[in-house]
């Protein structure tokens, strides 16, 4: 019996703290796999690139033009890959700007586990080819 494929996950995110502990819970999983891990827009989207998640998780504000950058970019050079904001705050401007650059789930962080790891799975199976 073969072990079906686990759905790949990008996380880009500035804090050490949150994307550790992002990696921890969605790779307890059996059906995600944290791909690769970004610190800023600019390598989120090198990373996205390389390895064509089926989700990247993106913080609203991180370095090199956020995640409204990093959301745009990764579009473009990943197309398939579905796009979750990930939030300190529930930032109405910043999250309505990146739902307009393809953005389809938002999240606040402190959001419980089960939550984060649903969201995540929802839009894996959204993904094409998954």
């Amino acid at each position: 019996m073969t072990t079906p494929p686990r759905s790949r996950v990008l996380i880009a995110d500035d804090d050490a703290m949150i994307r550790s502990a992002l990696r921890a819970v969605l790779d307890a999983e059996p059906d995600l796999e944290v791909i690769a891990v970004a610190r800023d827009a600019g390598e989120a989207v090198v990373l996205a690139e390389q390895h064509t998640p089926a989700v990247a998780v993106l913080d609203v504000r991180m370095p090199g033009g956020g995640g409204t950058r990093a959301a745009r970019e990764i579009r473009l050079r990943s197309p398939n890959t579905r796009l979750l904001a990930f939030s300190a705050h529930s930032e109405m401007g910043a999250l309505d700007q990146m739902r307009r650059v393809g953005v389809t789930e938002c999240l606040v962080k402190g959001v419980s586990n089960a939550e984060i790891v649903a969201t995540v799975r929802r839009l894996a199976q959204a993904a094409p080819g998954q």
